[in-house]
């Protein structure tokens, strides 16, 4: 096994597999350096010596500047080394497109078609609040139903609250109204039972207008003040819902149909070595077999930001690129908070200093891919290829966010670990096979083999299977457990 490892030749630093004592001699491009200090696993090492104020480069790119003279063979990490971003750039669209070409799978995903021709990868009867305050009625109403009803058939019978729906204003009140409407529209619910009160913002009027179409069958709505007994009307209709879904089945349905987010959270210094890149991997072979990958957390895009521009499809999809970035950096600076300030306690504890370093990781999930679209948050996707999402970094939000605009499950990576799921199956990769086999309960898949000397195909065709089985009915981990929840974005005044 490995014990260090240069990603790019033109790297300044190397990467600490394991745990390495002071005094360890290293060989990198036939040359010795020793270390001068211990070097925990994820974290760097200086390959030469760094002078101040010169740019300190990883993956190929300058993850910041030394702040400090750095020594051949010493730590380097937010002691020693300081971003270089700042506010909005200028950029100039130089396309460099170059997608990585596989072979057409003839294999199928066993999923639900729907009466519009999207495909569910899950069937599940869900009740959506209009507004917090008939939370409480609507798990009642879940709870009834697992009890009194044979719900064998369907994957789970699931309340999704939420706080809002009422006295917000503005943005923070559209994307409510978006979010709950692409929640009862999601292809993974095979039937919906729409709760309000009836004199929240959310009105269930307007918010029909904001679902456009829907199937009346399978999707119902009742405002609690206008029946007498709420909870009974609820079980009446999801009792309904349960008898009309009981004849779906899952039927043979093309690769082209899978729609998979992709996310990273609680990162390490094996996020942009192990899991983002096995993850790129398969957003490439699934693009090449028509279907459809997408990638948000805008803030873990600054500084690598050129990387997905220079592979826009069009001058189009670069000004949108560029507008989606430098749109997020205005909302940072609209509340006054630092833009570069990004990575987490855990991300540093784990080998990550800089928001660029975090970034160049990040956007390696998106493989080598065509940026085909633009999207805003909730925004339906409907070009096959990759696209990009604007969403925060927050794990749940942009997690939730990805599903919102059509995914039928989201990819997780983590070096750090953690349990939640979002509304949608919520694959958690582990970037390190020790937190794989420390946290067997939450993590689903280990990418840590590829520094184990596993071959990045080999490791991508196990992965492609464990993905295809999760598509056609095999449960997660956070399944299991039942752990699924739904947050929208906020950004603005509660009255």
């Amino acid at each position: 096994m490995k014990t260090y490892l240069r990603i790019n030749e033109a790297d300044d630093v190397a990467i600490a597999l394991v745990d390495l004592p002071k005094g360890t001699a290293i060989e990198v491009g036939g040359r010795t350096v020793t270390l001068v200090e211990d070097i925990a696993k994820g974290h760097k090492v200086a390959l030469h010596p760094i002078a101040q104020g010169d740019n300190v480069i990883k993956y190929g790119y300058p993850i910041g500047h030394a702040t400090e003279p750095i020594a051949e063979g010493a730590w380097i990490h937010s002691h020693n080394i300081k971003t270089n971003l700042h506010d909005n750039l200028e950029y100039t669209y130089a396309p460099k497109i170059a997608p990585k070409a596989y072979p057409a799978d003839e294999r199928k995903v066993m999923g639900y078609e729907r009466k519009n021709g999207d495909m569910g990868i899950r069937n599940e009867l869900w009740i959506i609040p209009t507004v917090g305050c008939v939370n409480g009625q609507a798990e009642a109403i879940a709870k009834r139903i697992r009890a009194e009803e044979d719900c064998s058939h369907l994957d789970d019978v699931r309340v999704y609250t939420h706080p809002y729906g009422c006295s917000q204003l503005g943005g923070d009140h559209a994307n409510t109204r978006k979010a709950l409407a692409a929640m009862v529209k999601h292809p993974n619910a095979g039937a919906v039972l729409v709760l309000g009160l009836g004199c929240e913002n959310n009105q269930v009027a307007e918010f029909k207008q904001e679902i456009g179409t829907w199937d009346d069958q399978r999707v119902r709505f009742i405002i609690a003040q206008e029946v007498e007994d709420e909870i009974e009307e609820g079980v009446k209709v999801c009792r309904e819902l349960v008898e009309i879904t009981r004849s779906d089945k899952r039927t043979p349905q093309p690769l082209s149909k899978l729609k998979i987010g992709l996310k990273c959270g609680g990162s390490d210094g094996f996020s942009g070595i192990t899991a983002n890149p096995l993850v790129g991997l398969f957003s490439d072979w699934l693009i090449a077999q028509g279907g459809t990958t997408i990638l948000t957390e805008v803030p873990e895009m600054f500084g690598a930001e050129t990387i997905l521009m220079d592979r826009a499809e069009n001058k189009g999809i670069f000004d949108n690129t560029v507008l989606l970035i430098n749109n997020f950096k205005d909302y940072f600076k609209s509340y006054n908070q630092p833009i570069y300030e990004n990575p987490s306690p855990g991300n540093k504890k784990g080998g990550i200093t800089t928001l660029e370093e975090k970034s160049l990781g990040c956007v390696q999930k998106g493989g080598a891919g065509t940026v085909v679209d633009v999207l805003d948050y909730t925004q339906p996707v409907v070009r096959r290829g990759l696209n990009l999402l604007q969403a925060p970094g927050n794990d749940l939000v942009a997690s939730s966010a990805l599903a919102l605009s059509g995914c039928q499950m989201v990819l997780f990576t983590t070096g750090r670990g953690t349990p939640f799921g979002s509304f949608v199956p919520t694959m958690k990769i582990s970037t390190n096979t020790k937190l794989y086999e420390f946290k067997n309960g939450w993590i689903d898949f280990n990418a840590g083999t590829l520094v184990e000397d596993e071959e990045p195909e080999a490791l991508l065709a196990r992965f492609v299977d464990k993905v295809l089985d999760t598509a056609s009915g095999a449960k997660l981990k956070h399944e299991e457990i039942g752990f699924k929840e739904v947050a929208i974005f906020k950004t603005g005044v509660t009255l």
